[in-house]
């Protein structure tokens, strides 16, 4: 008999229950504890169905038991980071070992179950709902109204708490630097024709020409960029548009965010290039939750992954007027290429690099 067929979601159902009543009878730690216990029990079992080529039904129902947990681990979090706080501002927390008060009783961050920096997590989240109440069981609702597992990480990038806002990031352009676009054309030659699918206003496209290749450009969003030649970039969504140019070579620095490895995926899935070269965080190494990523790093491996020993100039967001902040990301491009047999089979050698070498 099939091992999927055999696998009962049952007792995770149960615990997502028990979870839910502990927390609504006001024991809230032990509702967090139970929550995050049926959330990593859902999210293996979620993985292992999909792996195994299980039926949709079967998959979907691990990720709404998922996300029902997700919802309660995280309404656990505010209201425990709320509890501290206010012991905080009654003279009764402390963050490491208890301090001695007159009744002899302290609130520690390990006696709420969080750790410091979940508490500011937590913080952030209940801030999240302030301001935008039901927020959070909206954006777990709209991850599994599309077909997508839901995630601590997309959570936090749903609601806003990793950085700007939704509305402040706009469309998510981010220029490339030109130090990463140089370094990139002396370490690497393409063929003739390169796509460039997320080419913003034209900032790598632009030195790729000059370097003698011909760029062909498309982007999401329609900012009216034009090639040497003054054909006017494609407007189109990389992920589910017809596919152009079929196996020509790619060079991108991609959207980064919850589209990233989907991003990375199709490209090597449907597009094919003989080479591309995409710049990442160096995080990007890293991960194993993701089919996605998994598919672009194990079944398709990259060639080489040239790393930025000195952080590249900040690449801050399109329109932005605010102070120029250093960099805080470790960067490097990654660069994938077929072999003699079609396959992207690397093995993948590590290069560590100075962009100031290529200037």
């Amino acid at each position: 008999m099939n091992e999927v067929a055999t696998l009962d979601t049952s007792s995770i159902a149960q615990v997502v229950e028990r979870a839910r009543a502990l927390f609504d009878d006001g024991d809230i730690q032990a509702a967090h504890l139970l929550a995050a216990m049926a959330y990593d029990q859902a999210k293996s079992a979620a993985t292992y169905a999909a792996r195994f080529r299980a039926g949709e039904q079967l998959i979907n129902k691990s990720r709404r038991m998922q996300g029902e947990a997700l919802l309660i681990e995280a309404k656990a979090k505010i209201r425990l980071a709320d509890e501290y706080d206010a012991a905080q501002r009654n003279g009764e927390a402390s963050k490491g070992r208890p301090k001695t008060i007159p009744d002899g009783k302290t609130f520690t961050q390990a006696e709420a179950g969080l750790s410091a920096k979940q508490i500011h997590e937590a913080r952030q989240l209940a801030e999240a709902e302030r301001k935008k109440p039901g927020i959070v069981e909206r954006a777990i609702a709209v991850r599994l109204e599309e077909g997508l597992e839901p995630t601590r990480a997309n959570l936090r990038a749903a609601i806003g708490t990793d950085s700007a806002s939704a509305a402040e990031r706009g469309n998510n352009l981010y220029e490339t630097p030109l130090e990463a676009t140089r370094t990139l054309l002396a370490l690497e030659s393409f063929s003739n024709i390169v796509k460039e699918p997320a080419c913003g206003k034209g900032a790598m496209s632009k030195l790729m020409e000059d370097a003698g290749y011909e760029v062909e450009i498309a982007d999401l969003v329609d900012y009216g960029t034009t090639t040497q030649f003054g054909e006017v970039q494609r407007v189109s969504d990389f992920l589910t548009a017809e596919p152009w140019l079929v196996g020509a070579d790619i060079a991108t620095n991609p959207p980064y965010g919850q589209a990233l490895n989907a991003f990375v995926a199709h490209a090597l899935r449907v597009h094919r290039p003989r080479k591309m070269a995409l710049l990442l965080n160096l995080n990007f190494l890293c991960g194993f939750d993701d089919p996605d990523r998994n598919y672009a790093m194990d079944e398709c491996k990259p060639a080489r992954v040239h790393v930025f020993t000195r952080r590249l100039p900040m690449m801050h967001r399109d329109g932005w007027d605010g102070n120029e902040a250093t960099s805080r990301m470790n960067t490097a491009w990654f660069i994938w290429e077929q072999n003699e047999a079609g396959l992207y089979a690397g093995p993948t050698v590590l290069n560590r690099i100075d962009w100031k070498d290529f200037q």
